[in-house]
């Protein structure tokens, strides 16, 4: 088994002694440094598997050092430690390439963290990616895609705050899922939030969790995606939509890595790191005072921008396929394949709903194709693309007798519910009358025998 070692730079020989000491006790061999000389021949005689080092140095400072680290044995995940409360320090240094930072005085739990997961970037472990991850974003070769991949490996090796900008439907979930696999909270949990979905009273007790009896219909304890979270990573997505009574609270639990519960007295500590996107324009939301200044300096730390599909249009065709085969798997039918002219007319097009809107065209053209061939009138992309499944869908493929005559139930509804209703029933008929011919079924309903076998598939008819 090979020796794990680790470099300490610090000029104040306790610290030094403290951190070798622990260091040992967790079976590292510790080298030490009074200052970035000794340092850089330390670094470059022994190439440890982990580097800490203090900001303030006789002949420099630690942000050099993380500069210089990043050029010569990039390798090697440097952390800082920082004088308590300088928020500032750390978030230069996290920008300037070190893998995490820690604040003095140290506290010996927290530092034993960093080093666990410092050091599993330098196991020779194989990360692969799940090729079931849809949309399949980072399937490409076109220049932009290749930069993204590239990016998100980098930003993988680091524990900085990653704000991941983008249109709607461009995969940012997905880029935020691939940082975390590459990194080294990959064996932790992915917890993702969709901010703008949470009723604003129940949001403190969905991030931070809440005590049994806080509140009216608080019965038993709650965790909360925080603590959910914990060693692995938490994805606050349209993050843009958080109150601002929220964000204040968000950015102390961010700050002090630790929640109090709703009704609790005590805080816990949280070990996550925190991605976050939005499809909107943060830095305008801060100009209006919107969005508070000092969480998105925070969450900010380093942006990762996704290219929207219409800038990447030649991997449209090794998107499509991904795509086609995966519906084909999953309605167990054989794949369809594209027309020249289909691929041609995706290329050409503007894709508002980026990869999302792509997945829900081939999806309706799917169903809706003769044999196995999609060509470009089976995309209808004349005008906006209605999901597949919405409303106009339904009416295409010859049910739209069933839709207009069933009565509209009173008050709210639940429109998905009710159309998949509208279907079933109009299916059912049509098998009934058939004496359960799916051939003949599907031709009285005026769609493919295909079409017939998804919709049986996707509303579990089989």
């Amino acid at each position: 088994m090979t020796t794990q070692t680790a470099l300490i730079v610090d000029d104040e020989p306790d610290i030094r002694d403290l951190l070798e000491i622990t260091l040992t006790r967790m079976g590292i061999t510790a080298y030490t440094a009074p200052d970035l000389a000794s340092a850089r021949e330390l670094l470059q005689q022994h190439k440890p598997q982990l580097c800490l080092t203090d900001m303030n140095l006789p002949d420099g400072n630690g942000i050099e050092l993380v500069h210089w680290i990043q050029q010569h044995t990039p390798c090697t995940p440097v952390a800082v430690i920082t004088a308590y409360g300088s928020m500032d320090t750390a978030i230069e240094s996290l920008k300037a390439g070190a893998f995490d930072f820690v604040s003095k005085p140290v506290e010996l739990p927290r530092l034993r963290e960093l080093v666990n997961s410092a050091l599993k970037l330098s196991e020779p472990k194989a990360r692969e990616t799940a090729e079931s991850d849809e949309p399949g974003l980072l399937l490409g070769d076109s220049p932009q895609i290749r930069k993204l991949r590239t990016q998100t490996k980098k930003l993988a090796r680091s524990q900085a705050p990653v704000f991941i900008s983008g249109e709607s439907g461009s995969g940012k979930e997905l880029v935020a899922r691939m940082i975390h696999l590459q990194g080294p909270r990959s064996d932790g949990p992915f917890v993702a939030v969709n901010c703008g979905a949470i009723p604003s009273e129940l949001m403190e007790s969905e991030f931070f969790g809440h005590k049994k009896g806080s509140f009216t219909g608080a019965v038993e304890n709650k965790q909360g995606l925080f603590r959910s979270a914990d060693g692995g990573t938490l994805f606050l997505d349209e993050v843009a939509d958080l109150p601002l009574a929220m964000q204040v609270k968000l950015l102390r639990a961010i700050q002090e890595k630790a929640v109090r519960p709703v009704g609790d007295t005590k805080e816990v500590p949280v070990d996550i790191r925190v991605l976050s996107a939005t499809h909107k324009n943060l830095p305008e939301l801060v100009q209006e005072g919107d969005f508070r200044q000092d969480l998105f300096y925070r969450i900010n730390v380093i942006e990762l921008a996704v290219p929207p599909l219409r800038e990447r249009a030649d991997d449209i065709p090794l998107l499509a396929e991904h795509i086609l085969q995966r519906i084909a798997r999953e309605y167990e039918c054989d794949p369809a394949k594209l027309t020249p002219a289909a691929i041609e007319r995706l290329k050409g097009y503007e894709f508002p709903g980026n990869v999302r809107e792509l997945e829900n065209i081939l999806e309706r053209a799917f169903t809706l194709c003769d044999e196995d061939l999609i060509d470009a009138g089976d995309l209808h992309l004349g005008g906006r693309v209605a999901p597949a499944g919405s409303v106009p869908a339904v009416r295409e493929q010859g049910l739209e007798a069933d839709a207009s005559t069933a009565p509209v139930p009173e008050g709210e509804i639940d429109l998905e519910g009710y159309l998949e209703s509208i279907e079933r029933q109009a299916i059912e008929k049509a098998l009934e009358a058939t004496r359960w011919n799916k051939t003949a079924a599907a031709k009285r309903l005026g769609i493919s025998f295909r079409a017939l076998r998804y919709r049986l598939k996707k509303l579990g008819m089989e």
